[in-house]
């Protein structure tokens, strides 16, 4: 009998991804990622104890990969970059932005956590002089609107001739509206 192949941590997530860009992340199984890696169930079992200590694992490759979307931007304005990763992220992998972002789940959640958007937007010049709350507040009035567009990325909901940077236009100018509207209404409290 030939020996059992042995499949690193690594190998293992990298199959599970692919299964998350492809159907998303609510279909990711042990099996489906053994039939990925052409194995038994086994050599999973010994890296992970679960599906879902699994998916944590891919949850955190795609934790890295928006960060890496996000420095690669490197504009000098974290809200902005944030943005941009977020449009960028879902031209790449719409499936698994779709499966992310309509189904209920608690990935979302940790990736908040890991992200952690307020501590990156009091980097950015543009947003001085705000507290946490109203970075807070900012942060969830453009991310409904960076989730339509996303969405629409995703989708393919957008007209085809609508590039991406002109969707960057589009998202930028919204910001420019949603921090302004925020500054006016601070000056008349």
């Amino acid at each position: 009998m030939p020996p059992k192949k042995k499949f690193s941590q690594s190998q293992i997530i990298d199959a599970a991804f692919e299964i998350a860009k492809t159907e998303g992340m609510s279909h990711i199984s042990i099996r489906k990622v053994a039939d990925q890696l052409g194995s038994s169930i086994a050599p999973i079992y010994v890296n992970f104890k679960d599906v879902e200590d699994l998916k944590r694992a891919v949850m955190q490759k795609v934790i890295k990969l928006s960060e890496q979307k996000i420095q690669e931007q490197n504009s000098g304005n974290p809200f902005k970059d944030i943005g941009i990763a977020s449009l960028k992220f879902a031209d790449e992998y719409p499936v698994l932005v779709r499966d992310l972002m309509m189904n209920p789940n608690e990935y979302l959640q940790e990736y908040d956590q890991e992200m952690d958007f307020v501590t990156q937007m009091k980097h950015d010049p543009a947003l001085e002089g705000f507290t946490d709350e109203e970075l807070m507040m900012i942060f969830l009035k453009m991310r409904a609107f960076q989730l339509g567009l996303t969405l629409m990325v995703a989708n393919q909901l957008l007209p085809k001739e609508l590039t991406i940077d002109e969707m960057i236009v589009m998202s930028s100018s919204a910001a420019e509206d949603v921090i302004s509207a925020t500054r006016l209404k601070k000056e008349k409290e």
